[in-house]
């Protein structure tokens, strides 16, 4: 029967399964899953683009159970796609698909493997990351690489920013896979895992901001996690804010505590624990609305005076 059996979720999901459409490729079934609870979804709908091709998507919450094994199985599947799935694949199930099962990973392998992987470079100062098509095994992200695409990440970029460039990367990547893929003639390039890294999913609870660590890490920590992600947060009279942008400030001084406060006319200065200082752009304080950086320093102005964030 052959054709293609494609698990895909996000942007980088929607985007690759449109990638396939376009170039009339036979989708044969189309799994995603359902969106997680309090997370603001910003990508287009794999289910409904689905749809539209007249194919009703399986929604799973786990992609081992017998009914899909033999439904995929009844296809007999060229080729199967993971473009930005969440949910691990059987082995068992990987090896139905007769010339590979491939997955679209959101870094340049092998940095970066595991979960998060845009958030994670950004976090740690990377300044290029990009999409990467590999084949699968049971070992996440591990597979010979078929083909990437390198993405810059500029200093002021925040996720959502350059999640979107590697979502394009990836329909690039595909597109221009997919021809030597049909043929059998894609390359295969072990991974040397050595030379990598790997890092876990990430919670809510991880984007508490330590005023003690350098400036620079606090501002990569926050264009990490900021908008639609959960952002950065840091306790200011009693009460948590939210910070969802900052700009490294040439603001500074010597022996000044880490989270101590300084306003300018219009803004808020905060020293980190290197003497460097950030400037705050934008935060929302818990129960209130999001404020710009004047109408921060304003809230921030009380008859109590001005308190150092802890």
């Amino acid at each position: 029967m052959g054709g293609i059996v494609v698990c895909a979720y996000s942007d980088v999901g929607y985007k690759c399964l449109k990638t396939l459409f376009d170039a009339g490729e036979s989708v044969r079934l189309v799994y995603t899953h359902d969106d997680a609870p309090g997370e603001e979804r910003w990508f287009d709908s794999v289910a409904e683009l689905a749809r539209e091709h007249g194919i009703e998507p399986r929604r799973v919450v786990d992609m081992g159970e017998p009914a899909d094994e033999e439904r995929i199985r009844a296809v007999q599947p060229d080729f199967l796609f993971s473009f930005y799935f969440r949910k691990m694949i059987p082995g068992r199930i990987l090896s139905l698909a007769r010339r590979g099962a491939l997955n679209m990973h959101g870094s340049l392998l092998p940095l970066f493997r595991g979960r998060s992987p845009v958030n994670w470079a950004i976090l740690k100062g990377a300044t290029e990351t990009g999409a990467s098509l590999h084949y699968m095994t049971e070992k996440p992200d591990a597979g010979d690489l078929v083909d990437q695409e390198r993405v810059p990440i500029g200093p002021e970029d925040d996720a959502l920013t350059v999640s979107r460039r590697v979502s394009d990367a990836a329909a690039v990547v595909l597109a221009r896979a997919l021809p030597r893929l049909k043929a059998g003639d894609a390359p295969r390039i072990p991974l040397d895992l050595s030379k990598g890294s790997y890092f876990g999913g990430r919670k809510a609870e991880d984007g508490v901001i330590d005023w003690s660590h350098p400036a620079k890490e606090i501002h990569d920590l926050v264009r990490a996690v900021a908008k639609p992600w959960p952002g950065a947060f840091t306790d200011v009279f009693g009460k948590e804010v939210t910070i969802w942008k900052t700009r490294l400030s040439p603001y500074g001084g010597h022996d000044v505590f880490p989270g101590k406060v300084e306003l300018t006319e219009r803004s808020v200065i905060v020293f980190a624990g290197d003497d460097h200082t950030l400037e705050i752009l934008a935060a929302r304080p818990e129960g209130g609305n999001d404020l710009d950086s004047a109408r921060f320093r304003d809230w921030l102005v009380r008859p109590s005076g001005i308190h150092p964030v802890a």
